[in-house]
């Protein structure tokens, strides 16, 4: 239908976010994985889609932590068109720390809980509908 499939949408915020991670924060999940044996799963996603992203079209990705506890983040992950003028998706994901030796959930480590201090946009919306709603307006969009 000349349109990026839906199960994309998720694989296109997941490498935002580690990208994201990547490059602002000099964060590489990989080599902590590797390195200290804590790793990040996720426990559930939630995705809205508003306007479909074409084929080969050029798509703005912004990824935020909205909420956090010891046991969980909550990330928030738009796609916008190029001009971030229009919502395409809206993606909130629940990532939960893990113990890879145990493969067991844990609390996040120190440096993490500080890191997520830093960066946590707090949201004031519970669901993800009103969030959509929030930023619709925002752009000055009125949702459908």
């Amino acid at each position: 239908m000349g349109h990026l499939n839906n199960a994309r949408y998720i694989d296109y915020f997941m490498n935002a976010r580690e990208d994201h991670l990547s490059d602002h924060y000099a964060l590489n999940i990989y080599e902590i994985m590797k390195n200290d044996g804590r790793a990040w799963v996720v426990g559930k996603n939630e995705i809205l889609y508003r306007t479909p992203a074409l084929l080969m079209e050029n798509v703005k990705i912004r990824t935020q932590v909205v909420h956090f506890s010891k046991r969980k983040i909550l990330v928030e992950m738009a796609m916008f068109n190029a001009k971030m003028s229009h919502l395409k998706s809206l993606m909130w994901s629940v990532f939960i720390p893990v113990d890879v030796r145990s493969q067991k959930s844990s609390e996040h480590e120190a440096d993490i809980m500080e890191l997520l201090e830093k960066v946590n946009v707090p949201i004031e919306e519970k669901q993800i509908e009103e969030r959509l709603q929030r930023i619709e307006s925002e752009l000055g969009v009125h949702s459908i």
